[in-house]
């Protein structure tokens, strides 16, 4: 008797039931396979993919050959042509479809070439995931046939000359399957996910909630979270579950959930199981398939080949920037507990191409990673080395220590006399003792990181902490033009990101 009363296609189910073997064999087949489908495109002829197949080591031959890219150099060199609507570059055929980055590093979207092939894999991994809940134990299954609301970005693509472009959830929704649509599981639905308004789309949300039976949700966690306690508040209810009682897993991604939980914790009536996913503009890299799993399995045997770069001073210099020639090593050759930057080839045509992420391996049977910065999202002004996850769990301490709620944060490095110091800026509509968080926060961070530590003996003289509601974060990102969708806020802020954001405060502390 099938656990989930869902009838899967037979092409589907086929592409689920793939052979397991071990890591290496699985992305050797993955590369070869996307090297014969791209040997004839321009990218293809240039690079010898014809002689990368033939060779007795491929993976190796494929990292001589190949350069590789961030996506500057991939756009400006490849990438601009197929938007200019020219077949066959990266890719067979012409891209129909680009996603928009949400440029939390830059100040401009990226555009991320999106096909078909790419769709389909994004929609196995969806299904594989769903099947790993199988393992699970004392959750309700039968959630799963209820409602699942997916909020993202706006099914209403920009049209362009030759293609369409969104953010990737929006090109995800687009292209549901049709069988998933017809069982009347996808919520809001087609007419509320055009709705390119965020704030008319949450207003739809809030008016049809009562209509729906939702078992599933899935988008980033603020603007869920923002969205239950609209409908609370629409319908006078003590939480969520009163609304939909059936609600029992959250599907998330893009940030780390830990500082949002105790916002979650606020609107549930319940606990309800949380699932982590890795889905990027540029594809579907791994998830959570094991209940109480510390990382993420890495989706290696579905059309996507991974290299990793250890994310050192040799490779990468101190603004992130990954040197010409980086070490590059395969999923066999990495070793647990060392930070990582990941490359990927897709097939959508990305090539040997840096996402901007970091990673960890944490348990190396099972292939399983988490994600613990980006390599452009640090700090290290005097060799403190601070990266994202250490900034996560030192706010996850604080607020559990102080039994507050900080749904978002941003740190930046600023000059403190002739050496440094970080500006830390806090959102919690709670009451909140500057004081205390600066010291706990301070406290937590020597804990987690002893480069910090020692630096905080010398030249990192100081942390500040400014304390900001939750609004005020979110009125920064409407100026920005990234509210909704995959839209998220950057943890640490550089450049003119920190100076739009230095003026912004500026502005509302005058107004």
């Amino acid at each position: 008797m099938a656990i989930f009363d869902i009838k899967i296609p037979k092409s589907i189910a086929r592409a689920l039931n793939l052979p397991v073997s071990d890591p290496r064999r699985q992305q050797i087949k993955v590369l070869k396979k996307l090297l014969r489908k791209a040997r004839f495109t321009e990218f293809g002829q240039q690079f010898r993919f014809d002689d990368i197949l033939l060779s007795r080591h491929p993976g190796k031959k494929f990292q001589q050959l190949v350069p590789t890219y961030d996506y500057n150099k991939i756009f400006d060199q490849w990438w601009y042509k197929a938007k200019e609507g020219k077949p066959d570059v990266c890719w067979p055929g012409k891209i129909k479809y680009f996603a928009l980055s949400s440029g939390t590093s830059d100040a401009t979207s990226k555009y991320i070439p999106i096909t078909k092939e790419l769709i389909r894999s994004n929609t196995i991994t969806s299904f594989k995931q769903l099947l790993s809940l199988s393992r699970y134990e004392n959750i309700p299954y039968s959630a799963v046939g209820k409602g699942w609301l997916i909020l993202g970005g706006s099914t209403q693509l920009q049209k362009g000359p030759t293609y369409f472009a969104g953010d990737l959830s929006g090109i995800q929704q687009k292209n549901i399957p049709f069988w998933f649509q017809g069982l009347g599981l996808y919520k809001p639905g087609k007419k509320i996910a055009k709705e390119k308004d965020w704030s008319k789309k949450l207003n739809e949300v809030v008016e049809n909630a009562p209509n729906w039976d939702i078992g599933f949700i899935i988008g980033v966690p603020a603007w869920l979270q923002l969205c239950m306690e609209k409908v609370i508040e629409r319908y006078k209810l003590n939480n969520i579950h009163e609304m939909w009682p059936n609600l029992a897993f959250y599907v998330h991604g893009g940030v780390a959930m830990e500082p949002y939980k105790k916002g979650f914790e606020k609107v549930l009536g319940k606990p309800i199981t949380f699932i982590e996913t890795y889905l990027a503009s540029e594809g579907f890299l791994a998830y959570q398939n094991r209940q109480g799993a510390t990382g993420m399995h890495l989706v290696l045997n579905n059309n996507m080949f991974f290299e990793f770069v250890p994310f050192d001073d040799v490779n990468f210099d101190s603004e992130g920037n990954m040197v010409a020639e980086p070490e590059a090593l395969m999923i066999h050759e990495i070793e647990e507990q060392k930070d990582y930057a990941i490359l990927i080839s897709t097939n959508a045509g990305a090539w040997r191409y840096a996402i901007g992420d970091t990673i960890r391996l944490v348990d190396r049977e099972r292939s399983e990673i988490i994600i613990t910065g980006r390599t452009k999202h640090f700090l290290s002004l005097v060799g403190e080395h601070l990266s994202v996850d250490n900034m996560n769990k030192a706010i996850e301490m604080a607020s559990a220590e102080m039994n507050i709620d900080i749904p978002e944060f941003t740190v930046a490095g600023v000059p403190y006399g002739t050496f440094f110091a970080h500006q830390w800026f806090v959102a919690s509509d709670d009451k909140v003792d500057t004081e205390k968080l600066k010291l706990t926060i301070d406290a937590k961070l020597k804990e987690l990181n002893d480069d910090y530590e020692v630096e905080r003996k010398h030249a990192l003289k100081d942390i500040m902490v400014t304390v900001l509601s939750e609004k005020t974060f979110m009125d920064f990102m409407k100026t920005k033009g990234k509210i909704g969708g995959q839209h998220k806020f950057p943890r640490v802020l550089k450049g003119k990101m920190l100076e739009d954001w230095q003026r912004f405060l500026k502005a509302e502390t005058v107004s």
